[in-house]
């Protein structure tokens, strides 16, 4: 088997990856790759707490591969981060990168094009999947996550916080992927089939940065 590593945001499409791609056993997942701010000490974009990654990684009995990023971070300096963490993974036998992205072509492209060159494979275990039925999948075999962080101008700031269930299905409005590949919305994953035991958290302060409502989620 292959060795990669996964890219992992601590959402909902990167842990269901983890559990495909240990399913079909042509990988081996030897660590989740995970970008954060270094100054807040959360996951980019998500917003969640490195504690509760670092709690994901052990439930999934893999080691945290942390990249981290200055704040305000431009792209050169998180390409020339990304590249140095290539760069370490290749010397340490790695072959790949897995990534959660589902149909959005751009972001496909340019994942290719920035792993060129590198000496590892980039690889797309969810690519094309329907997403409704995605979604009905992962809820059915157990994968329990809440929503992190709402773009309000695609989603009402009230989804922070919720449940990704078969209720919040129901409630997306017409247009919004009920995947969220589209940066609806954003999640944590706290119960799964890849994860070996549950990691209990709650809901605590809602913050507001210009667009986007983030819900700050606790161990509890």
């Amino acid at each position: 088997m292959k060795r990669i590593l996964l890219s992992w945001s601590s959402g909902k499409d990167s842990a269901w990856s983890l559990h495909l791609l240990r399913q079909r056993g042509e990988y081996e997942v030897v660590g989740l790759l995970t970008t954060f701010n270094d100054v807040a000490g959360r996951v980019a974009m998500h917003a969640v707490r490195r504690e509760l990654v670092e709690r994901q990684a052990a439930a999934a009995g893999l080691p945290l591969w942390a990249v981290p990023l200055p704040w305000p971070c431009s792209n050169e300096q998180y390409e020339s981060a990304m590249a140095e963490t290539c760069a370490k993974a290749v010397a340490e036998g790695v072959e790949g990168v897995a990534f959660g992205d589902l149909f959005l072509e751009d972001v496909r492209a340019y994942r290719e094009k920035q792993m060129k060159d590198t000496g590892l494979q980039p690889i797309f275990p969810v690519w094309g999947l329907p997403t409704r039925a995605l979604a009905q999948e992962m809820i059915t075999c157990g994968t329990r996550a809440k929503l992190t962080c709402i773009d309000t101008g695609k989603l009402d700031r009230s989804f922070a916080g919720r449940e990704f269930d078969e209720a919040l299905l129901a409630d997306l409005p017409e247009g919004v992927d009920p995947c969220g590949e589209r940066g609806e919305f954003h999640s944590f994953v706290y119960a799964g089939p890849m994860l070996s035991a549950s990691l209990p958290v709650v809901v605590g302060a809602t913050v507001v940065r210009d667009q986007f409502v983030f819900a700050d989620l606790v161990a509890e």
